[in-house]
């Protein structure tokens, strides 16, 4: 180890994180740090890369972070924009802020990881203000500002905000080439398909596979079928475009044209595609085709996760409780050998409970922890709690309730209040109920769906003057119930039928 400079140490650590090896990286630093103390900025930039994907609890990040402190490689714009992302993937806000705050000299690229990390945690307002902040202080942007802020625009739908990035990226002559994928999913998440295809159209030669996929899915999703097709005839269409073609066929309960696509992909052979053929059976499910989901899902020849999970969530939605429950006892049982995760337990717990079957959620819930070693979330015990309400075991439900302060330490979440609230309506529980109305309002005073749930507390146990209470409590706070809405998708089948012939 002595032998050899630094430099080619950190060679290797960069060479290693960018082939995806994190573990391996991560002994080479470990055998660093014992044996040599010419540590630079430039061997924990990889590392701390490659920490974001390491298995380890807690974050070894942090304690990266620290060893930098000790030895003073972190400081500068390299290592504290390589903090900044570290932390983001890690989860942690507060460090990529507070890394952020820290530093002297921002670039680009600090800026640019700085919007990346408040667009991975959802925050669209935050990024928006970091960009404005970039304009006041005349950082000059690159493509991929331009492209988070397009994502910032289509997360948060902001039609006019994104025309105005479009003309910012024609005014400043960027590569369209690269931004292509990203105007393409704006304009289609927005409902401007037109100007999606403008964008597309104005490549010509340059559009490239990622960009094709992107089109399709935009025109699937906007029901402007024939220009999908078409962009299908001008390629050869791939796993990943038909995949994403069905993503938007389940969204739009497009069931025609889903039955087309599975067509497609069986005269080109890709029906033994796992992810493909994932997608399929959703898109069934979603269309009312449950017994078609059962006939895919027996002829995957490799299932993940994912399909068992889309399987008992298909039982779930069309009422088949005690089929999910079945499917998710055979899980760990069968020759693929594949555990369930959290979403899994999710989908078969709701399943039990919209089914009445009581003891199978407690067998599953018992499963989850003593066989699988799942970590159970507030909102599986939000659902088991939830279940239990409906079924009339409100004791049992309580227990729980206490149980997840006091046994498991889990703080309890709006959601965990409110599934108590529906179990203290369903059986009559006035005194619990008033408590837990009082908390759930503390806790998300914002929250439309929590006043009606409380209005209809109220209402069950005859207590209209708190019902009026809490519509006019609304109404100062200028808090609305989100409407509901009905649609019913309508399309030309000679389109797809000239295709398929």
């Amino acid at each position: 180890m002595l032998r050899l400079d630094i430099c080619a140490y950190n060679s290797r650590l960069a060479s290693l994180v960018r082939f995806g090896e994190s573990l391996s990286a991560w002994a080479l630093f470990l055998e660093l740090h014992r044996h040599r103390t010419d540590l630079d900025p430039y061997t924990f930039t990889p590392v701390l890369k490659a920490c974001s994907s390491l298995p380890h609890p807690p974050n070894p990040g942090e304690q990266v972070h620290g060893v930098m402190i000790k030895t003073g490689s972190d400081q500068g714009t390299v290592s504290k924009t390589a903090l900044v992302d570290m932390y983001s993937k890690c989860r942690l806000l507060c460090g990529s802020v507070k890394a952020f705050g820290e530093l002297e000299s921002k670039d680009v690229v600090s800026w640019n990881a700085m919007l990346s990390s408040f667009l991975s945690h959802g925050l669209v307002k935050d990024a928006i203000c970091m960009f404005e902040r970039m304009k006041e202080e005349e950082v000059e942007w690159n493509e991929f500002t331009m492209c988070s802020m397009l994502k910032a625009c289509t997360m948060s739908r902001a039609s006019s905000q994104g025309k105005q990035v479009h003309g910012m990226m024609v005014k400043m002559g960027r590569d369209f080439v690269v931004l292509g994928t990203s105007l393409i999913d704006f304009y289609s998440s927005v409902q401007d398909i037109d100007e999606a295809i403008k964008v597309y159209s104005s490549l010509g030669e340059s559009n490239d596979g990622v960009m094709c996929n992107s089109m399709i899915a935009g025109c699937v999703k906007n029901k402007r079928y024939k220009e999908a097709f078409e962009i299908m005839c001008s390629m050869r269409p791939n796993v990943v475009a038909l995949t994403t073609a069905l993503a938007a066929c389940s969204e739009n309960s497009d069931l025609w044209i889903g039955r087309q696509i599975h067509c497609m992909a069986a005269r080109l052979g890709f029906t033994l595609d796992t992810q493909l053929c994932n997608s399929l059976l959703d898109m069934y499910a979603k269309c009312g085709k449950v017994a078609n989901s059962e006939t895919l899902f027996h002829c995957i020849p490799q299932k993940d996760v994912i399909s068992w999970t889309a399987m008992i969530d298909a039982y779930r939605v069309h009422g088949y409780g005690l089929q999910a429950f079945m499917l998710f006892n055979k899980m760990g049982e069968s020759h693929d050998g594949v555990p369930p995760n959290s979403v899994t337990l999710l989908a078969v717990l709701s399943a039990c409970g919209h089914s009445g079957l009581v003891e199978q959620g407690r067998a599953c819930f018992g499963l989850a922890q003593e066989k699988y070693n799942l970590v159970v979330y507030p909102k599986h015990y939000a659902c088991f709690i939830d279940s239990l309400g409906r079924a009339g075991y409100m004791e049992e439900a309580w227990s729980v309730f206490v149980e997840m302060a006091e046994e498991k330490h889990m703080g309890h979440s709006a959601e965990v209040w409110a599934a108590l609230l529906n179990a203290c309506r369903l059986n009559g529980d006035i005194s619990k109920g008033e408590y837990v109305a009082k908390h759930l309002l503390e806790l998300e005073p914002n929250n439309p769906g929590n006043y009606v749930i409380i209005r209809n507390f109220y209402a069950a146990i005859g207590r209209w003057d708190l019902v009026e209470e809490t519509r006019i409590l609304m109404s100062k706070r200028g808090i609305k119930k989100e409407a509901g809405g009905s649609w019913v998708s309508s399309f030309n089948s000679g389109i797809v039928q000239n295709f398929v012939d």
